[in-house]
């Protein structure tokens, strides 16, 4: 009980023992409490007159921190963590949807071991709930995974092999680096945080019992593209996730069978709506020829189009449907179709395989108005974007939400009140929160997570003309990885009609290689816009020029520069904090939000975020076609949300905001 982190600790030392080592908890008088997890080699135990406490003698390396642990838990966290519960139960991919699936969510075995080792642990130090992150409080762990750790989770499932069909292993996110093993078979490897993956485990398993290992790196640190993720979490960084944070499931499929989908809606008309979809097939070449035929129907059931495409396996097809007297899909009436795709043998009709999907009939471009400024238009009309940038973190699940419910809830707040857009900052979701996204109706501009150290960013030069060095110099190791997981999200969240915008790099956070990426991104969709920088280093590429500014929203206008090809936005602003007591993540000094000190009552928290709008309402009509405020919950020690980090209170109500934002007029015009 003499050094601990460097730390000389008075008081009494007591030790808890488990399986693979002890907890210690360091009680009394101290500035601070830590939780730390260390290897025990021997314990020697004294007891005097009044109390009774263990030496302990720690047998390798320094302890490991356990992230800071608050009391904050939201309403979903008492109901994730009952015995038996299996959390995220939903089917997890509803754009191309099969009947047969197996959730592997729950208790998984989990250890950490040295980086450097690369066998499978022999024994196991307890239960980590899946899909929550090591460090998060619903893992049931919380503990932080240094970059010279890795961590390793087990898994035993009953599977029952059919003939005929192939069976995947679907992970929906693993941060960051992973290996999987079945039945000490390895089944593949993948690299990259936030977007879905899947092996093919047909060989590996067998039919009965089967033993699942996974192995995660997470160095948070270097080109690896993390976000918001520290290791020294403060300001505006956070806690970090580590491992599977996003459903794990199984999959049975035909040996030939639908991969993917690409839909885009090519025209909008009164009289009918163009859709082009292509199907991806998966399987080994036949002599025997196969068709893809294709249903979209109604909200009400009706089959309002049909298609039949011939597959190659070499090469994608696409098939065009007209669909007549179309409802587009809008964030005020945000209408729906149903897509119906099956796999047939052309000579006998028969099935080989069937997906659902759903889809809708949007059309993004951008026209001049009035003034000769640029607006964006949905289906023809000019509409102003105006959403709150949002986080995604929880108190208790961190990166992972709580349940499909919690991050509903979130959502259909903003709804609630008057926004019509989300800009999704540098984190990539579960893709159902962009299909409720869909559902509900809300514009989302979807960051790319961005990444890079801080000492390695260029200079931050805003909108001033491009110098020389705006640019970070990347190596073509880590602009190619920033590349492929780029293209991962866009591939994964295509078919979503809520994203309008996709933005590449955030303010200067890893900016590289600028004028590359935005043709890439450009060229990758063709059918939205690409804002290349969010209040970043302006250089001429894409669709749109976004500055930052703080509280009150403002913007460097340059009509040589930006009138003849931009759409001008304010892409981030507002971050007026206000604390709620008995809410908040810590009670601390350092807790914060924009602007000249915090609000001491709601009464003035609500006149300085009226006069926020105001000061948008004045920009919109110099210009702007869209401002985001920040944010909509409160995260660690920010306090500028709307929300509390707990969710559990609305600092300004639905019906007030509802007020402010009218003068915006929000509704697209014809």
């Amino acid at each position: 009980r003499d050094a601990v982190e460097g730390k000389h600790w008075h008081g009494v030392v007591r030790v808890a023992c488990v399986a693979a080592g002890a907890v210690l908890l360091v009680l009394g008088q101290l500035k601070a409490i830590e939780y730390l997890e260390v290897d025990i080699a021997a314990l020697r135990a004294h007891r005097g007159s009044f109390s009774a406490y263990f030496d302990a003698f720690m047998s390798s390396g320094e302890p490991t921190r356990r992230p800071y642990v608050t009391s904050l838990t939201t309403r979903w966290t008492e109901a994730v963590m009952a015995d038996g519960v299996v959390p995220w139960d939903e089917y997890p991919r509803p754009g191309l949807k099969r009947e047969q699936w197996t959730n592997l969510n729950g208790k998984w075995d989990y250890f950490v071991t040295p980086l450097a080792q690369q066998a499978s642990p022999t024994a196991w130090t307890g239960k980590i709930l899946v899909p929550f992150g090591l460090e998060s409080k619903l893992s049931g762990v919380q503990r932080l995974l240094s970059a010279s750790e890795a961590l390793w989770y087990r898994r035993e499932v009953s599977i029952s092999k059919l003939p005929g069909r192939l069976l995947f292993l679907n992970f929906e996110a693993v941060d960051y680096r992973c290996k999987v093993w079945v039945n000490n078979h390895s089944v593949g490897e993948h690299v990259g945080g936030f977007t879905a993956f899947r092996f093919q485990i047909t060989d590996a398993a067998l039919d009965g019992i089967n033993s699942i290992v996974v192995r995660v790196e997470d160095a948070t640190g270097g080109s690896q593209p993390r976000g918001k993720q520290v290791r020294e979490p403060g300001a505006i960084w956070y806690t970090p996730t580590s491992g599977i944070w996003q459903t794990v499931w199984l999959e049975s499929v035909p040996e030939t069978h639908i991969e993917r989908l690409e839909i885009v809606t090519k025209s909008l008309e009164a009289e009918a709506g163009i859709l082009e979809l292509t199907p991806f097939v998966f399987g080994a070449p036949t002599s025997e020829a196969i068709s893809c035929t294709i249903e979209v129907s109604d909200d009400s059931g009706k089959v309002v189009a049909t298609a039949q495409v011939g597959v190659d396996l070499h090469a994608a097809q696409h098939a065009q449907l007209r669909i007549p007297f179309p409802k587009p899909w809008t964030p005020d009436s945000p209408n729906l179709y149903d897509v119906r795709v099956c796999l047939v043998w052309q000579a006998s009709g028969d099935p080989i395989d069937e997906v659902r999907s759903y889809t809708g009939l949007r059309v993004l471009g951008r026209a001049r108005d009035e003034m000769g400024h640029l607006r964006f238009t949905l289906n023809g009309a000019p509409i102003f974007h105006f959403g709150t940038l949002d986080q995604g973190f929880w108190p208790d699940g961190l990166l992972t939400p709580p349940s499909d419910e919690a991050m509903q809830y979130d959502i259909q707040f903003l709804k609630d009140a008057g926004f019509n857009m989300v800009r999704k900052h540098i984190k990539v979701e579960p893709r159902r929160f962009y299909y409720h996204c869909d559902c509900l109706g809300l514009l989302v501009w979807q960051d790319q997570v961005s990444a890079g150290e801080v000492h390695d960013w260029p200079q931050w030069t805003m909108l001033q003309p491009e110098p020389a060095e705006a640019d970070a110099a990347w190596d073509d190791e880590g602009h190619g990885q920033f590349l492929a997981e780029y293209d991962a999200m866009v591939a994964l969240l295509f078919n979503h009609p809520c994203i309008v915008v996709w933005v590449p790099f955030n303010e200067a956070w890893g900016q590289h290689r600028t004028m590359e990426v935005g043709r890439l991104a450009v060229a990758r969709d063709e059918s939205r816009h690409i804002n290349i920088a969010s209040g970043g280093n302006f250089w001429p590429v894409g669709h749109i020029v976004d500055q930052h500014n703080y509280p009150d929203p403002a913007f460097s206008f340059d009509k040589k520069r930006f009138d003849q090809d931009f759409i001008k936005v304010v892409g981030e602003f507002g971050g007026h904090g206000f604390a709620e007591k008995g809410h908040m993540f810590r009670e601390t000094s350092s807790n914060w939000g924009y602007g000249s000190g915090l609000p001491e009552t709601r009464e003035e928290l609500a006149r300085r975020y009226e006069s926020s709008i105001e000061h948008l309402v004045e920009l919109k009509a110099s210009g702007i076609a869209a401002g985001v405020y920040t944010q909509t919950t409160d995260v660690e020690i920010e306090l500028n949300g709307l929300i509390t980090y707990d969710r559990r209170v609305i600092k300004l109500s639905t019906s007030d905001l509802n007020r402010i934002h009218a003068q915006l007029e929000l509704k697209a015009t014809a």
